[in-house]
């Protein structure tokens, strides 16, 4: 689920200057039941208990 509030990737668009972009990765030891209307606090609810891995990745992007 992106901060625009929606599944998929959203790509950067950003204003002029330099941005930075967090990706997060995780590991679950089991299978999520999610709908397309899951919220963050839904799925940072139903994760919990179940990660054991997880990596961010930053990019930077400016135009």
């Amino acid at each position: 689920i992106t901060d625009f509030g929606s599944t998929g990737y959203g790509g950067p668009c950003p204003p002029s200057g330099e941005h930075r972009y967090y990706f997060r990765a995780y590991a679950l030891d089991d299978m999520l039941n999610l709908d397309s209307v899951t919220t963050r606090s839904l799925l940072d609810r139903f994760m919990k208990g179940h990660i054991i891995a997880d990596a961010e990745l930053m990019g930077k992007y400016s135009r």
